[in-house]
């Protein structure tokens, strides 16, 4: 099985010779010594600092999500295309509202959901 930080750097190698750049290049470019690039890139570097993490992912065109997840931290999953759409469908059918209408219309929909279980 392959390490976190290896798929890492097999992923960033790829994105940085794609882009036909040296590790000179990306340390002119981002600040981040080559040696560190270079042992990032072979899986030494264990824990990946985020913020050369953001700076790769801004050079190399690459979502920093996907760079966080390759080097093993947590990501939270955005909600799903379908899920932003119902919530702004309803959204643009009632309108805006108020907190104190948000937990009324939370505990109605409960109360709902309750009979349609029991039935």
């Amino acid at each position: 099985m392959v390490q976190t930080t290896e798929k890492l750097g097999t992923f960033l190698a790829s994105a940085r010779n794609e882009l036909a750049m040296t590790l000179r290049a990306v340390e002119e470019e981002t600040g981040i010594s080559n040696a560190y690039l270079s042992q990032l890139e072979h899986g030494k570097i264990k824990t990946p600092a985020p913020q050369n993490l953001y700076k790769l992912a801004e050079l190399y065109q690459v979502p920093y999500e996907l760079l966080m997840e390759l080097a093993g931290y947590p990501v939270p999953k955005a909600p799903s295309a379908e899920a932003r759409f119902a919530v702004e469908a309803s959204a643009a059918r009632i309108g805006a509202v108020t907190k104190e209408e948000e937990e009324a219309l939370v505990e109605y929909l409960q109360f709902i959901r309750s009979r349609k279980r029991r039935r």
